[in-house]
């Protein structure tokens, strides 16, 4: 097997810088048209919520809340998908075993 201690700390360390450079990065997801906008960071905590005007309905609280949440997803899906890329791009190269994980 080509697959050695070194590489696993090899491994460790680029998954280490990855998860810091993903704690700094923002994801925005938006919806209804930019109207609600919220943004995580890459450990999907949610650091902003913007409503503009137009979004705000007193008579349609339900709306409201359905593009928070499409809003959310829409964020929670982007940061997930650099997270898959960034692995991805990590362990390309590599000569995993298999089930390693990843």
């Amino acid at each position: 097997m080509a697959f050695n201690f070194k590489q696993v700390q090899q491994l460790q360390n680029k998954i280490a810088k990855m998860q810091e450079e993903l704690e700094r990065t923002s994801f925005t997801g938006t919806a209804g048209g930019s109207a609600v906008s919220v943004t995580m960071n890459g450990k999907y905590e949610i650091t902003a919520v913007k409503l503009e005007k137009e979004a705000v309905d007193p008579e349609d609280v339900t709306m409201l809340e359905d593009l928070i949440l499409a809003a959310s997803k829409d964020a929670f899906a982007k940061a997930s998908e650099a997270q898959a890329n960034m692995m991805s791009s990590i362990a390309g190269g590599m000569n995993l075993p298999p089930g390693f994980g990843l």
